[in-house]
């Protein structure tokens, strides 16, 4: 059997606009670009799932229930426009727990890809935090720091080493595109 290659993606500021431990559904905004960007991913035959750091919980600021909200909200927009999320994973943990489920660690990652029996080596991580380049580098994964969110900064103070650095979630998906069809024309050659 043939594994199908993921986009493994942040949430906040990758998928979403960016807010202060959103905690509230109604508060979910798609980053403009986001609906073409996992087209054109599921187009070149990607699975997608995100993983997110969301220490809010750990803090007191929301609950799981809250979180669950969030994530119906963001699934209910996806399918309204006919994408689907194969998971989200996520890490309910404040930094100072050191738990191994917590991005840059790879519990997530691992647990994602062996429940849905995909090579991460084989995948693309894409985000815009530090933590989420770490992970995707440490799991042998291609990384894409995106400049949405808090990408611009991360990216400016050189706080991690992408493989390669995107305007936005859609400029990723170009990135992917075009390594894709590179890598084809090499194999038929």
């Amino acid at each position: 059997m043939v594994q199908r290659p993921f986009a493994v993606l942040d949430r906040d500021g990758t998928l979403i606009v960016e807010r202060n431990y959103l905690s509230e559904p109604n508060e979910v905004e798609l980053i403009p670009g986001t609906i073409e960007a996992l087209r054109e991913l599921s187009r070149l035959g990607f699975g997608l799932v995100v993983i997110t750091n969301q220490s809010g919980i750990g803090r007191g600021y929301f609950d799981e229930t809250q979180l669950a909200g969030i994530h119906d909200r963001l699934t209910d927009l996806l399918a309204g426009e006919g994408i689907s999320l194969a998971g989200i994973y996520y890490c309910p943990h404040l930094p100072e727990d050191l738990c191994r489920c917590r991005k840059p660690q790879p519990k997530l990652l691992e647990l994602a890809s062996a429940q849905l029996e995909f090579d991460p080596r084989q995948s693309f991580v894409i985000g815009d935090q530090a933590c989420d380049i770490d992970l995707g580098r440490s799991a042998g994964a291609t990384t894409i720091l995106v400049q949405t969110g808090y990408g611009r900064q991360v990216a400016a103070q050189k706080l991690t080493s992408p493989d390669y650095v995107a305007h936005d979630l859609r400029d990723a998906a170009r990135i992917i595109k075009g390594l894709k069809a590179s890598n084809g024309r090499e194999t038929l050659n």
